[in-house]
């Protein structure tokens, strides 16, 4: 089996996490600039973590045969502070050259309040004037329709912004249909106790099909699961998915969408 596990926060994760998943068929790691479980208090605190994204993580990883890419941003949960938001968003385009960066993520909202707004219009700006390609963070539980169509009508007022070069992530039943009607790529986040676990998500592929889906794991210093993606893989074929199809999922798939980035290759 191989695989590519495309959302994956391995700073939170141990180095038995990237040689359990070397050993279980993973080719390469995305990993999305996030919440660290703490609001960071400066600007200087996340260029150190733009450097341990860009620089140290992929050094990690590769001890392990294993590609490290990433996404930058200031995660939904630290909007609230504007102008901690402008500080971040002022020195990200000095990462976007660096050869493991992909786009900007995962960016998107929290609470669905006014400021996590205006930060996400700014990312989306951000990402227009360096054609960066973007990851979407959708919020949780009773918020996520809300927030969902609240971050697709951010993105379709943008008119720079390309659809297929946007994938809109922890996607659940009631939320799949709308960024796929409306052009946008669809992850599925496999998490043990909330998002989606992997018989829901083999639902949702039986319902809607395999174009523009990928699954992750999401995994960070909560309760997460680093091969989540490869255990759905033997949830489908114990469904009795054939091989191609498996293998259109979770390594076809995305790499068809992050090859978009120019920089993503597996090797």
């Amino acid at each position: 089996m191989r695989y590519i596990e495309p959302h994956g926060h391995m700073v939170s994760r141990t180095t038995d996490d990237y040689l359990d998943m070397a050993t279980a068929g993973c080719t390469a790691i995305c990993e999305p600039a996030f919440w660290a479980g703490f609001d960071r208090s400066s600007v200087d605190g996340f260029r150190d973590y733009f450097l341990q994204l860009t620089e140290h993580e992929p050094k990690r990883a590769a001890k392990f045969g294993l590609q490290h890419f990433c996404w930058l941003c200031i995660n939904p949960k630290e909007s609230e502070d504007t102008q901690l938001a402008d500080d971040v968003l002022s020195i990200i385009p000095e990462f976007l050259n660096s050869p493991n960066v992909l786009g900007i993520g995962e960016i998107g909202l929290n609470k669905n309040s006014r400021n996590e707004i205006k930060v996400l219009e700014k990312h989306v700006d951000l990402a227009a004037r360096h054609n960066q390609m973007i990851l979407v963070h959708t919020p949780h539980l009773e918020d996520k329709l809300k927030g969902t169509k609240l971050i697709i009508d951010v993105l379709k007022n943008d008119k720079r912004i390309k659809p297929e070069r946007v994938i809109i992530d922890h996607v659940e039943e009631h939320t799949i249909a709308l960024p796929l009607e409306a052009g946008f790529w669809a992850g599925m986040t496999l998490y043990p106790e909330s998002k989606c676990t992997a018989a829901r998500a083999i639902d949702m592929l039986e319902m809607y099909g395999t174009d523009r889906i990928w699954m992750n794991s999401a995994c960070d210093w909560g309760v997460s699961v680093p091969l989540a993606v490869p255990r759905a893989a033997l949830e489908m074929r114990k469904r009795g998915h054939h091989a191609d199809l498996i293998d259109k999922v979770i390594y076809q798939n995305p790499l068809k969408f992050l090859e978009q980035s120019g920089k993503f290759r597996i090797a």
